[in-house]
């Protein structure tokens, strides 16, 4: 393109790619997760191989996202997209001759490469379509809320194809999607600026350490839950991990060509940013998991309706593109920030103190979070990109969201592990004693109180950063601005 577009509609077509893309990395895992059993049946699969095709995927995508984002930065943002989106739509076409669960998980780990390639380079190219912010707001709006549909809709979905269909149709349908967001960001976004690429070398080094220290990370959270606490095996990954994350930053302060300049890291609206990303994945995450257990194993409530109580966090994340970006502009970029640090907080405080009580203040609970983490992250968003280079961005947008999938994995460590040492017995088993019961109420109300201190404590750090770098200039700005950023990551 010679100039920017001056309407949604002058891009509709680069829109319809980037909506693509992010449909598919909110609608993957989701409308797979119902199949899970059937897969299980058709494959003859263990519940950990079973485990692992959906958590190959989440542990390869958290692990090279940075990587990629450090690739994409020197290669260029648009042609690593299109090389991802090919190789996704090679691993879905590779699922319709799936045997074994084994190879289903290969399939699954090719995709997260694939969802690490294109993600953070969606809100990259987003970022440099428009050259008003006006529009910027409205079409990341309009990105996310197609990414977030897919989200809500990808159970049901997943349900009804699978009563006409065997389940590597829900697979396939990556295909079409990968073909529509190649189309859009082919035909509708210009190449890359060679101005705006990072010209240093490739830390290999670094990026081996880091993708491992990530890998580790995000596998120990699943062993604390699956092995328990008592085990020596996710005390062992978890030392792995910090034993990677210390090598790594030994690594980044020695090089020549560091792939992550932890001066820039030090930048207080960096270090807020990831500090609000983090706690958003903390509290969603934790909560999700603690309030799925409850209604289902305490309360005894059907899957289907476990499912429909959780829709008040999914309505509110659907609905939040319509009130986000009028809150912004109302009170002030800080002050949203701060209303909806409290949300979070607020929420899961209210889980923790009344939510053995009913219902009600379940979705209360639900609907605060839901509503608080789409603010903050627009104040994440704007942080880090304001205190990253232009040459940067997309390695910025990778590490918010590397920070988001770590905490989630933390979340549901601190809840799996808190209740694998308080409660007695198998927790999937029906008939619960009353001692049973009260054991599993007690562990979640000890658990909701762990991410609420976890939580406040990150957004207390985050805004303490925010005020800091009130005071001190920003080093190598982004020349544009970056209010638009307001895609918050599931």
């Amino acid at each position: 393109m010679n100039r920017s577009p001056r309407s949604l509609r002058e891009a509709w077509v680069a829109l319809a790619g980037l909506s693509a893309v992010f449909l598919f990395e909110m609608l993957d895992n989701s409308i797979l997760t119902v199949a899970l059993p059937t897969i299980g049946r058709d494959l003859h699969a263990s519940t950990t191989a079973v485990q692992w095709v959906t958590g190959a995927y989440a542990v390869v995508f958290g692990g090279l996202m940075l990587a990629f984002g450090a690739i994409a930065d020197r290669f260029g943002r648009r042609r690593v997209m299109i090389a991802g989106l090919t190789l996704l739509a090679v691993a879905s076409l590779a699922a319709a001759f799936v045997t074994t669960a084994d190879q289903l998980i290969a399939v699954r780990v090719a995709t997260g490469i694939a969802a690490a390639m294109t993600t953070p380079g969606s809100m990259a190219l987003a970022f440099r379509l428009f050259d008003e912010d006006r529009l910027r707001v409205s079409a990341t709006t309009l990105i996310s809320t197609v990414g977030l549909a897919g989200l809500a809709i990808g159970p049901t979905v997943g349900g009804l194809v699978l009563a006409v269909a065997p389940w590597q149709v829900l697979l396939l349908v990556n295909v079409p999607i990968a073909a529509l967001a190649i189309l859009g960001v082919r035909f509708g976004i210009a190449p890359d600026d060679p101005a705006d690429r990072h010209r240093d070398p490739i830390d290999v080094q670094g990026a081996a350490l880091g993708t491992a220290t990530i890998v580790f990370a995000l596998v120990a959270p699943t062993l604390f839950v699956d092995e328990g606490a008592g085990s020596w095996v996710p005390w062992a990954v978890t030392v792995a991990a910090v034993t990677g994350a210390v090598l790594f930053l030994r690594r980044e302060r020695t090089a020549r060509h560091p792939l992550l300049d932890l001066a820039l890291l030090a930048n207080p609206l960096v270090s807020s940013g990831l500090a609000f990303k983090a706690a958003a994945g903390l509290a969603t995450a934790g909560l999700t998991y603690l309030v799925t257990l409850q209604l289902q194993l305490d309360w005894g409530w059907p899957p289907a309706l476990a499912a429909l109580g959780m829709l008040p966090q999914v309505v509110v994340l659907l609905a939040g593109s319509a009130f986000v970006n009028p809150l912004v502009r109302r009170v002030g970029l800080e002050r949203a920030g701060w209303l909806s640090a409290v949300s979070v907080v607020a929420g899961l405080a209210v889980y923790c103190l009344l939510g053995r009580t009913g219902y009600g203040w379940v979705a209360l609970a639900l609907v605060l979070v839901a509503a608080g983490i789409r603010v903050v992250g627009v104040v994440a968003a704007v942080n880090v990109l304001r205190g990253l280079p232009e040459s940067r961005t997309t390695i910025g947008v990778a590490l918010t969201d590397t920070a988001t999938e770590v905490t989630s994995g933390v979340g549901i460590a601190v809840v799996g592990t808190i209740l694998a040492a308080w409660f007695t017995g198998d927790i999937a088993s029906s008939g619960w004693s009353p001692h049973q019961t009260a054991e599993f109420r007690a562990a979640t109300t000890l658990a909701s109180l762990a991410l609420t201190v976890l939580a406040a404590a990150l957004v207390g750090w985050g805004f303490t950063r925010t005020r800091k770098a009130a005071t001190e200039p920003v080093t190598e700005p982004v020349t544009e601005p970056a209010e638009h950023l307001i895609a918050e990551r599931a």
